[in-house]
């Protein structure tokens, strides 16, 4: 690849007043928060099948083309290593992922351009209302967490990077198929004699073969946030799944891709792997099974970079961060579980005195 790569920038002038348009989730348009003017935005509602996956092997001998490949200005947060996508006019803002101070640069990320997205669905109010509502169910949250949660700043809605794979896969294995039968025994059990069925198993030797073909098996491409909130925000309606546009980008910013395609391929292939050895011990079949070797030829990879909406918020309360984030198309919240020291003290002491009178009542009966 030898062309200048220009650098891309999401902007959209309203046509009416000229400030920048954003993408309303709960219109599904652009809509410009200075005079109200409304824009649709151009096919929107296609689906996955005019979405083209791009060749692995082509990726990794760094061929693809041109047109796949993007350069955008990006702030790497010093703590916690997200690049976050901001607009040129911006030198100074908060990483929304740890809610540490960013000093922007003209720094840019070259990177392979997403090939789809799922666009928000929910708006701010209604994702921060989910917080509060999941903060609400603790029993043990601080009060006033809950309270800033509700009052306080608004979350940001960031694009969280994905890679999900395609591949065609053929395994040959060799195994033991094991076959329950059952004995019976006589034993002497403090000097009585007594028959028992023990159980033993027949095992035999076994090979065969498994195919299966992997569709859209999806990796996270960044380290931001740790793996158990992102895993814990699933599932993702894959189906849904829109041709990029980065008319979807208004108002919202992009986080790019820390995690290497080749390195989010051995995610995917241990995945894969986990699977096939499952179809393995289903087609062995028996009571029991033992795989001795799997061998796998993958074929015909297949790849492509999207882009999840993940609505979110990092509130430093006494002198800790809190972070949340929510699914910004199903409202499902995940993040750390906050404790009040009151609230636990105060349930310890009314769990003492509930048990003292039970005991004393007890004692009196």
């Amino acid at each position: 690849m030898t062309e200048t790569t220009q650098i891309e920038e999401h902007r959209f002038p309203c046509d009416t007043c000229g400030s920048d348009l954003r993408f309303d989730p709960a219109a599904e348009q652009l809509t410009c928060d200075h005079c109200g003017n409304a824009q649709q935005i151009e096919g929107m509602g296609h689906t996955t099948g005019a979405i083209r996956e791009l060749d692995f092997q082509t990726a990794l001998r760094n061929a693809l083309p041109n047109a796949e490949i993007e350069e955008t200005r990006v702030a790497g947060c010093p703590n916690c290593g997200a690049q976050v996508e901001f607009d040129t006019d911006v030198h100074a803002a908060e990483c929304p992922f740890c809610a540490t101070p960013v000093i922007t640069d003209t720094g840019t990320h070259r990177h392979i351009k997403p090939k789809a997205l799922l666009p928000f669905g929910l708006d701010e109010p209604t994702a921060r209302g989910a917080v509060t509502d999941w903060l609400g169910s603790l029993w043990f949250a601080p009060n006033g967490l809950k309270e800033y949660a509700r009052k306080g700043r608004s979350m940001s809605g960031i694009y969280v990077p994905y890679w999900t794979f395609d591949a065609d896969t053929d395994s040959k294995y060799t195994g033991e198929r094991g076959t329950d039968y059952y004995v019976t025994r006589t034993v002497t059990r403090n000097g009585d004699r007594q028959q028992v069925r023990q159980r033993k198993t027949r095992w035999n030797n076994v090979r065969g073969r498994v195919s299966r073909f992997f569709d859209d098996v999806l990796v996270l491409a960044a380290n931001s946030l740790p793996k158990k909130y992102t895993d814990g925000l699933e599932p993702w309606d894959l189906s849904q799944l829109e041709p990029y546009r980065p008319e979807y980008l208004a108002g919202f910013r992009a986080e790019g891709y820390q995690i290497e395609l080749e390195d989010g391929f051995h995610e995917a292939r241990a995945y894969m792997d986990r699977v096939i050895e499952r179809d393995v011990k289903f087609d062995i079949g028996g009571d029991r099974q033992r795989v001795h070797n799997i061998n796998t030829q993958i074929n015909d990879v297949t790849f492509k970079h999207v882009l999840l909406p993940v609505w979110m918020a990092a509130y430093k309360y006494r002198g800790r961060t809190f972070r949340f984030v929510v699914n910004g198309r199903t409202g499902r919240v995940q993040g750390e579980r906050p404790y009040s020291t009151i609230k636990i003290v105060i349930a310890i002491i009314i769990g003492l005195i509930l048990a003292g009178v039970i005991g004393f009542i007890l004692a009196n009966a």
